[in-house]
């Protein structure tokens, strides 16, 4: 019965084959021929193969719309769709923290403005071909700070701020950034260095941002860290400005900070109801109480209507935003909008009186207002989240862990509430804002309630736990790190962390002004970050050393100009900013900067053109000198040492020169007649250079005797003094004027001017009475002596002896030799008075 059944089968399978073939050779048969086409035949092997073609391209053809648009996109950009879909096969996709922990961001347009769509864009479409080398982020890390991001710099980019047109956005061509930075933040040198010495008033920090600015260096907007940020940082961080009143410097400091970050939070909330314009419902309002609230519709827009948006109160209740409008006041910067809110709202009735005084006394409350926020906050940990209770009542626990800033509360609350924060420039904030000083008045108080307080260490030694790398995502955003050591009050770790940052972004070019605006502000002992057992002057010491190096750079380079202007701001570093300019640093401050000035200024006046630079084109009082020198005295002292100090490491011609800047023209005549002995001692040994060496000696000892007779700064005593150089200067003349006559072959002439000095007392018609002729000889022209006696000799041996002239004078040089014995003279002069004996 199967086999049956199956031929059955097969005959109907066939038969209903041959029903299709004859119905196509009738449709054959009845279609009119065509001469364009050609007849085809086709087997079934080939119909199936053009089947499935004909299937693929109507599979294409039925794709949606939005796979097409994302195809063509990838077109625009370059990138084949295939080759991306293979390429992705291999592509390894992980949760970092901003995908693990819930962002505020609850749209895609919110989540682009906050994580930089461009950025990432451009990052992602540089490493398709190398998505296996990127390195992988430290996961590892305990502790919170690995749940938080930056927010984009986009707030501080250039077109925010310079009010550039974009299409003037562009870096300086030909021409490196260190250069640029070079340049630009040299002119903002000299201008403080001016001002600083006609006690004008400067502030270094805004004139750096300015100058950096004007670069259009962070126009493409990849790090989320830029150095105009930075700098705007440090503008907040110094006061320029603004003032702290009623605070240490430190806690004006830890103030500046939080300004920094508020102006910056400030900027986010602009550009979040600019990228919602309907949702946010800014209209024509520009107070800051308006655009908080018209924030507040974009970020709680799932949330119902909010209370200041109700209209009907009899409909369903509006939502409660007091605590969320305080808070984003307070953390915008806008305090007297949220002292208002709090006074104006029936649920923060308490909390107003709280706020009040900790705006009133910046932060630093009593320890009943602490201890009134403490149990507030207690209470409210205790009490938890209820079901149903909106998550962002969490606003007042942090508002009142602000008042409080009891360190045993903000541990537990970040502890307790891990989620708290989506950024760290959120976590930063608040954490300046709670915490406090601790000082000696106060500690047995919050010590017996137990409120001791949040302080700036606990922040700082937080913060450090973490490697640089961690910050820097392994130096793909390398200015976060000195970014939060600067937030956290580390200057100067994050100004030597800068400084070895040797690249073609030049940061440690930054590294330097910041230190001259940190070191003008006198504030840098005051950053030098926990742990660092550093005193005032080592931190200033580390400033003066980064400042000089760099002005190094410009000496060795031959721009003296420079180098001063950088030399200037290194001592003044040493001695504590522009308070040593104008004397009102301690003691030990201005012994230092004067130590540190005279060394520095020592270095360009021994470079050549440093005289001219510092003293001007005669006298000391028309250079550079005099703006960091005022007092003539004081200069005059410094010149003298810094000629002493040429002549010593064998700068005779400055030495000269300095000293008859000063008007010491002795001083001047003596070193002059030190090198013309050395000349011509040069000559006696047969040097070729000794000759005109001396004549220029001559020449310059002759206008120094010109110049200090008509001067009016020689005293009497100054006058006998250059009279006795004047004697030296002519004896050693006289003696290179036989030097002279001997080499030309006028023996005869040589020996009568040799008889006739007087020094030495060879006239033969002069009694043979023993005379000690070095008593009251200079040692100039004594080291001359040997050498003219040899010369006296051998011009003898060339002359006939007719009237026993030579036998004396023979005889008185062999005296005098003799005589001085202990002198050690030559053993050649010793034996050729031997022989003429």
């Amino acid at each position: 019965m199967a086999g049956v059944g199956a031929d059955g089968g097969g005959d109907t399978e066939m038969g209903g084959w041959s029903e299709l073939l004859n119905t196509s050779t009738k449709l054959l048969e009845q279609a009119a021929p065509t001469p364009h086409f050609p007849t085809l035949q086709r087997n079934l092997d080939q119909l199936e193969v053009l089947s499935t073609k004909l299937k693929a391209k109507t599979i294409r053809a039925e794709a949606p719309s939005q796979s097409l648009s994302a195809t063509r996109l990838l077109a625009r950009e370059g990138i084949n769709a295939e080759q991306l879909t293979r390429d992705l096969k291999s592509f390894e996709l992980k949760t970092t923290f901003e995908d693990v922990f819930p962002s505020e961001a609850t749209s895609i347009e919110e989540y682009l403005q906050q994580d930089d769509w461009q950025k990432e864009k451009r990052d992602f479409l540089q490493s398709l071909s190398r998505l296996s080398t990127l390195p992988k982020r430290n996961t590892n890390l305990a502790g919170g700070l690995s749940r938080y991001t930056l927010m984009p710099s986009s707030a501080s980019s250039p077109q925010a701020s310079s009010g550039l047109p974009a299409a003037e956005v562009m870096p300086i061509p030909n021409k490196t950034i260190i250069d640029s930075k070079s340049s630009v933040y040299a002119g903002v040198v000299k201008d403080l260095n001016d001002a600083r010495g006609r006690s004008l008033p400067f502030s270094p920090a805004t004139a750096f941002r300015a100058a950096y600015e004007s670069l259009s260096l962070d126009a493409t907007g990849l790090k989320s860290v830029t150095m105009q940020k930075v700098w705007h940082l440090i503008q907040a961080l110094v006061g320029e400005g603004s003032t702290h009143r009623n605070v240490s410097r430190k806690m004006s400091l830890v103030v500046g900070a939080r300004r920094h970050l508020e102006w910056g939070h400030e900027k986010y909330i602009i550009e979040t109801i600019n990228s919602q314009p309907a949702l946010a419902a800014l209209g024509g309002s520009v107070g800051n109480l308006q655009k908080i609230r018209a924030f507040l519709r974009v970020r709680l827009r799932d949330h119902g209507v909010l209370d200041f948006d109700a209209s009907d109160l009899r409909r369903q209740p509006p939502v409660d935003t007091t605590w969320q409008q305080i808070y984003f006041c307070l953390r915008t910067g806008y305090y007297d909008e949220a002292r208002q809110v709090a006074q104006s709202s029936r649920a923060a009735y308490n909390f107003a009186p709280l706020l009040a005084e900790w705006i009133t006394t910046n932060g630093a409350v009593s320890s009943e207002t602490a201890l009134t926020a403490s149990e507030e906050c207690e209470k409210m940990l205790r009490m938890g989240d209820r079901p149903g209770r909106p998550g962002y009542d969490r606003k007042k626990l942090l508002l009142y862990a602000i008042i409080c800033g009891c360190r045993r509360q903000i541990d537990r609350l970040l502890k307790d509430l891990p989620t708290l924060f989506n950024t760290i420039e959120d976590f930063l904030w608040f954490k300046l804002s709670a915490l406090r000083e601790y000082s000696s008045a106060s500690s047995s108080n919050v010590a017996n309630e137990g409120l001791v307080p949040y302080m700036l260490e606990d922040l700082q030694n937080y913060l450090n736990k973490f490697e640089p790398s961690y910050y820097t995502k392994s130096g793909k955003d390398p200015l976060v790190y000195p970014y939060i050591l600067l937030l956290s009050i580390q200057s100067l770790p994050a100004i030597l962390y800068l400084s070895k940052e040797v690249g073609e972004e030049g940061y440690h070019v930054d590294a330097v002004h910041i230190s001259i605006t940190l070191a003008d502000h006198g504030i840098l002992p005051e950053g030098v970050g926990s742990g660092q057992k550093m005193g005032v002057m080592d931190a200033c010491a580390e400033a003066d050393s980064i400042i000089r190096q760099y002005g190094s750079i410009y000496l060795r380079n031959g721009n003296l100009d420079l180098a001063l202007e950088y030399y200037a701001q290194a001592a003044a570093a040493m001695g504590g900013g522009e308070v040593s300019w104008i004397g009102q640093g301690n003691a030990d401050q201005q012994r230092q900067r004067s130590s540190m000035l005279k060394q520095l200024l020592t270095e360009i006046l021994l470079r050549d053109g440093g005289i001219q630079l510092l003293l001007g084109p005669s006298g000391m009082g028309e250079g550079e000198l005099k703006k960091y020198m005022m007092d003539w005295r004081s200069r005059q002292q410094f010149l003298l040492e810094a000629a002493h100090r040429c002549q010593e490491a064998g700068l005779y011609d400055k030495s000269v020169e300095i000293h008859k800047r000063v008007g010491a023209f002795a001083m001047a005549l003596q070193t002059v007649n030190k090198c013309l002995s050395d000349a011509v001692c040069a000559l006696a040994h047969n040097m070729l250079d000794g000759e005109s060496r001396a004549v220029a000696l001559i020449q310059s000892g002759n206008e120094i005797l010109e110049t200090a007779r008509y001067s009016s700064e020689a005293s009497v005593q100054d006058k006998d003094l250059i009279s006795e150089q004047q004697i030296i200067l002519r004896q050693l003349e006289a003696i290179l004027h036989i030097y002279r006559l001997a080499r030309a072959g006028q023996t005869v002439d040589a020996l009568r001017e040799t008889i006739k000095l007087p020094c030495l007392h060879l006239d033969p018609q002069s009694s043979n009475v023993s005379v000690d002729v070095f008593r009251n000889l200079s040692p100039h022209v004594q080291a001359c002596v040997p050498d003219l006696l040899k010369v006296a000799l051998n011009c003898m041996d060339n002359v006939r002896d007719t009237d026993g002239t030579l036998r004396a004078v023979k005889s008185k040089i062999a005296n005098l030799v003799a005589s001085n014995m202990s002198r050690n003279w030559p053993q050649d002069l010793y034996q050729k008075v031997a022989q003429c004996i």
